[in-house]
């Protein structure tokens, strides 16, 4: 059956401005940038790992209709479709540190929980993510 997860996907309303941050804040890297002429596909990964791309997907045709389309990108502007992920850090507080010196925002500060310290934040789209450094 199967054997891995090779994408996962979240919607952006902007994909320069997803590109700015997902590479220029988080600092993942590219994977591949590609115009299909019907969309554009846009992938990033944690640099080192691109068996697991993040598909930075601006809602629309073809997969929905422009009403759809419409009603997709006030969820997300509300932080309201479910998008969201979750990173692994070796050190949560220094990766707390060094994004808010590239000036992300976060919505929850590095907290001790009972299987690490975590701490969140959102995209310019409103989806959320979270990074975590697991406990030892």
């Amino acid at each position: 059956m199967f054997n891995a997860i090779t994408h996962s996907q979240i919607y952006v309303l902007d994909q320069d401005e997803a590109l700015d941050f997902y590479v220029g804040k988080l600092g993942l890297e590219v994977n591949a940038d590609v115009d299909l002429g019907f969309m554009r596909w846009l992938t990033v990964n944690v640099p080192g790992h691109p068996d697991r791309q993040i598909l930075l997907e601006r809602p629309g045709p073809p997969a929905m209709s422009e009403e759809t389309a419409a009603q997709v990108r006030e969820l997300v502007t509300k932080g309201a479709t479910g998008g969201s992920l979750i990173f692994s850090t070796d050190n949560c507080r220094a990766t707390y540190e060094t994004l808010r010196a590239r000036g992300v925002e976060f919505t929850d500060e590095p907290t001790e929980r009972p299987y690490g310290i975590d701490c969140g934040l959102r995209d310019p789209f409103g989806n959320n993510i979270r990074f975590t450094e697991p406990k030892g």
